[in-house]
């Protein structure tokens, strides 16, 4: 059983989420860009894994039309990773976008990153293509994938978090 409940980012988790971008990324987001994503809930939703009042997870979505999004980012504090934190991030967004009929995603990861690759492709994830060079710090290519969002069972019951 998880010990940490999912909900809505919100300013004051600002500096946690930093700290996980800082230790998870080589080319983590600034303070600035990162705010600028939490505020806009306009096509904008950031999620949070807090566990005894901290942070130990965040996931960043982007919705680039009515029925497609993008993974902008997902993070898992260090020494939480393998608990699932992840897991229950991605879990709790599929619920919440398929209220709102979305049914596509996509997302750029490092070719290298095979744990984010196995969580991906348990979703039903699969590469469609290659970005040479994507990431800047590192000259790493970046896979791009895309899934399929199954449609939503009439039978689910709703969450509390609603879909932008």
């Amino acid at each position: 059983m998880n010990t940490w409940r999912i909900r809505r980012a919100e300013r004051r988790d600002l500096g946690d989420i930093l700290v996980i971008e800082n230790q998870q990324f080589p080319e983590p987001w600034s303070r600035a860009m990162m705010l600028e994503e939490i505020t806009n809930v306009e096509n904008r939703r950031y999620s949070v894994a807090e566990e005894n009042g901290i942070i130990i997870g965040y996931l960043g979505l982007m919705f680039v039309m009515k029925d497609e999004l993008h993974i902008n980012s997902i993070g898992t504090r260090q020494g939480h990773e393998g608990r699932g934190v992840a897991t229950s991030l991605l879990d709790e967004a599929w619920a919440q976008v398929r209220r709102s009929g979305v049914t596509r995603a996509t997302l750029e990861v490092a070719v290298s990153n095979t744990r984010a690759l196995a969580l991906y492709y348990r979703y039903g994830f699969a590469p469609v293509g290659v970005r040479k060079n994507y990431y800047q710090q590192t000259h790493e290519d970046a896979l791009i994938l895309w899934a399929d969002i199954a449609p939503l069972d009439a039978a689910s019951s709703p969450d509390e978090l609603d879909a932008p």
